[in-house]
């Protein structure tokens, strides 16, 4: 029986849960369970429930509803909380997965402890399992649970996908180890008193981690930089999230306490990770980018070399309590590149004081023509990426374009006048010089 204080604390924590909030991407939730499990989850399901989701619960040996048909996703999210299932239907598999997330569709994946096509489906988003029976173990701190139902400390920003303050984590399950993957985020670290071993102990024994490291290779699974829930964002923005053990969602986890008089906090961090995956929170769009001459309003087809251009992008934020996008000025190392192949210039990309979700910038056309693109390419853990070409063309100054006079060319000028009038002065000396002796000549014959 719990008390009426920790019911409170409950319910406290429930109604952070009941907030309304919208996926930027749709409602639809297609849940893979075990029937017989379903209630053991109430908690997590109901908090989506009154989130907006419409929720479609499925048994892991029933084939219907299909998730793709006609290479279309039925679903806007899949959560799949049948860890233990043999048979998942023939489409849940490894590949079926990889497909919906081609199909922009996100994806909550609880791993089992035991081997299972799950374990191929991690290896494809370079995540490595220890080996089949082989589960997080911790003995610190001391308490009263089994050593695989470890409470882990979440510290503050140590998860870009966590953007509040979350109280411990019950977590039971297997650990993950990261590959070189530059779209894995880790959420939820491992703690580094712990490790993952071969053998299941449920009594604190320093042995255990003694005969797990004597054992070598992938005897030992050690250290925070194993992760016990792992995120992956898609470059089509799809999320999915890995959870080491399906007792993260759970009812009973939920209202547990971590310490005395402390309600856990797993209420909030399945809200969280649900969030994220579902593309709640951390998702930015590209509205419009507009270019032009600097003191100029209208777009040009061509640009000349040396020109002077702005170039501006508007970025919106979608805000899921009210379900809409919104301007966005928050980001701090947006950039942007002009480029023809290789960048030819790379400069800042900051926001505009007084114009909500406007980003703009100046800079000169170098002095070579060609095809060049604006390239906006923004790719930060967690948020969703920006990316954004425009083509246009850099052409050399018509005939007409050029100065009529070069101000570096004055010497040849000099020296083209000089020649000019020298020869001027010449000819005319000359012709004056045969028309005297011409006359004199005439002068003589007569006399």
């Amino acid at each position: 029986m719990f008390s009426l204080r920790r019911w409170c604390l409950l319910a406290l924590s429930l109604a952070g849960v009941l907030v309304d909030a919208k996926s930027s991407t749709g409602d639809s939730v297609l849940v893979v369970v075990d029937p017989a499990q379903q209630d053991n989850y109430s908690i997590f399901f109901n908090g989506l429930k009154d989130q907006g989701y419409e929720l479609t619960f499925r048994s892991p040996k029933v084939e219907k509803p299909v998730i793709i048909e006609d290479n279309v996703s039925n679903f806007a999210h899949v959560i799949l909380l049948a860890p233990e299932a043999k048979n998942l239907g023939k489409d849940i598999t490894p590949q079926s997965i990889v497909e919906l997330l081609s199909l922009k569709t996100n994806v909550v994946v609880a791993l089992p402890t035991k081997q299972s096509p799950l374990h191929a489906l991690a290896a494809e988003f370079s995540l490595i399992l220890p080996p089949p029976g082989s589960p997080l173990i911790s003995y610190s701190p001391k308490r009263d649970t089994p050593s695989t139902l470890i409470p882990i400390s979440v510290e503050d920003h140590s998860s870009p996908v966590l953007t509040k303050h979350i109280r411990p984590v019950w977590f039971s399950g297997i650990p993950q180890a990261l590959g070189n993957n530059p779209l894995l985020i880790p959420i939820l670290r491992a703690p580094a008193e712990s490790f993952a071993s071969e053998v299941t102990v449920t009594s604190g024994s320093a042995e255990a981690l003694v005969d797990a490291a004597e054992k070598g290779g992938e005897g030992l699974w050690a250290g925070s930089s194993l992760s016990a829930v792992t995120g992956f964002q898609a470059t089509n923005g799809a999320r999915i999230t890995f959870v080491g053990g399906a007792e993260v969602f759970s009812d009973e986890l939920a209202q547990k306490e971590a310490e005395q008089y402390v309600q856990s906090g797993n209420i909030d961090f399945v809200k969280e990770v649900a969030a994220w995956t579902f593309q709640e929170n951390l998702v930015l769009r590209i509205e419009k980018v507009e270019h032009h001459l600097v003191n100029g309003t209208e777009p040009k087809e061509t640009y000349t070399i040396n020109d002077n251009v702005e170039f501006s992008a508007y970025i919106s934020k979608w805000n899921p309590a009210k379900g809409e996008w919104q301007p966005y000025s928050g980001l701090k190392d947006l950039q942007l590149e002009f480029t023809m192949l290789d960048p030819f210039v790379r400069t800042a990309l900051p926001p505009v004081n007084g114009a909500p979700g406007k980003y703009s910038t100046a800079f000169r056309a170098p002095d070579r023509h060609g095809v060049f693109k604006f390239v906006i390419n923004h790719k930060r853990k967690g948020w969703s990426f920006l990316e954004s070409s425009t083509t246009v063309p850099v052409v050399p100054p018509r005939h007409d374009g050029y100065p009529r006079f070069l101000s570096a060319a004055w010497p040849y000028y000099a020296g083209a006048i000089s020649t000019s009038v020298a020869f001027f002065l010449f000819s005319t000396i000359w012709l004056a010089g045969e028309a005297r002796d011409s006359k004199k000549g005439k002068a003589a014959k007569s006399e």
